[in-house]
């Protein structure tokens, strides 16, 4: 007869072998390599679109309107005539000065022929050349006076409102209408100054707004203001956003994405990922399709997939479907994601 202590070694022993052999028989998985993607920190901000140059047309004079050459939300060129004053009494002053300076350059040079011949004093000839200048200086107020009652555009862009009718007297600050130079946008958002290292002029932002639904508007930043908020402790960033289809309007709210500290980064698929605590591992499949625990520290992460900081390198495979029931140092049946068309089966 058997004895009895010698069971349940024996069971232990039948238990052991019957992992071993399990062991031996590889497990299938699907893994995917370790590849490296076009990275950046996102940071998020809120900022208020800007005309790359924004006027408002104002008179220079208290005068009357004699002609309005534009339209509501007219697009104009550099140098347009937008607004004609009154000016009968500075065109009469003009046709005046014109004839002043015409005589008074002909006696000139009657003068100067005549000083070649030592026939006239050189004092008359200063006081000729005196007239002379102050004709053309004369002339030349008029012509800005006649200026000022002219409105013109400096710059191309879109006219916002007619505030005035043909009419009406007009005095210095009475506003007239705006224009925008809006073939580029400015976006102005303040930034946490904890990020003022990574902050420099062509960093990328994505910019949306709710009343552009999904569409994202891409620019670059291109300048930095000079000084940190002492009460907020942010920094004013201005960033340019190219508007071709002249769609962005001024005033609109935008969220913007800033992408700081751009750079090639090893990614995985989260799925890769088995996480203890506070610290993460991957099952990467060794030399021999044997399965290695590996510890690693991740970075950022994106829909799908995650950043590996460390412990793992370029071209290195990891398990993504079956890596909760491997274990260290267990023989793998390896199906890379790009050849995985059905669940594998054990």
């Amino acid at each position: 007869m058997r004895p009895t202590y010698l069971l349940p070694l024996l069971l232990a022993l039948f238990v052991s072998a019957s992992w071993a052999a399990k062991d031996d028989k590889p497990v299938p998985v699907i893994a995917a390599q370790v590849q490296t993607e076009r990275l950046a920190d996102r940071v998020e901000a809120l900022g208020t679109l800007k005309a790359n140059e924004s006027v408002t047309l104002t008179a220079n004079v208290t005068e009357t309107v004699s002609a309005i050459r534009f339209d509501d939300g007219q697009r104009v060129k550099k140098g347009q005539v937008l607004v004609e004053m009154t000016n009968a009494e500075e065109q009469a002053l003009l046709a005046e000065a014109r004839a002043r300076l015409a005589e008074a350059q002909r006696q000139y040079d009657r003068v100067k022929a005549l000083e070649a011949q030592r026939s006239v004093s050189q004092s008359l000839v200063d006081e000729r050349k005196r007239d002379l200048d102050t004709g053309r200086a004369n002339l030349v107020a008029i012509e800005s006076r006649l200026a000022d009652r002219l409105i013109k555009a400096p710059f191309a862009g879109l006219l916002g409102l007619r505030n005035i009718s043909p009419g009406a007297l007009v005095e210095p600050g009475d506003l007239i209408t705006t224009l925008d130079d809006d073939t580029v946008m400015k976006l102005d958002f303040a930034v946490p100054s904890l990020f003022l290292p990574d902050l420099k002029p062509g960093l990328a932002i994505h910019a949306k707004a709710r009343a552009y639904g999904e569409r994202t508007f891409d620019g670059e930043i291109r300048s930095i203001d000079s000084r940190v908020d002492p009460v907020t402790r942010s920094i004013l960033v201005r960033a340019l956003i190219p508007n071709p289809d002249l769609s962005l309007k001024p005033g609109v709210l935008m969220q913007v994405e800033l992408l700081r500290n751009p750079r090639d980064g090893l990614v995985v698929p989260e799925e890769a990922l088995l996480q203890q605590g506070r610290q993460h591992f991957v099952i990467r499949v060794g030399e021999g399709e044997v399965a290695e625990k590996r510890q690693v520290k991740i970075g950022m992460r994106r829909p799908g997939m995650v950043e590996i900081v460390s412990g793992l390198a370029l071209g290195d495979r990891v398990v993504i479907e079956g890596n909760d029931k491997v274990r260290p140092s267990q023989k793998l049946k390896v199906r890379l994601i790009d050849e995985a068309t059905v669940e594998p089966q054990s």
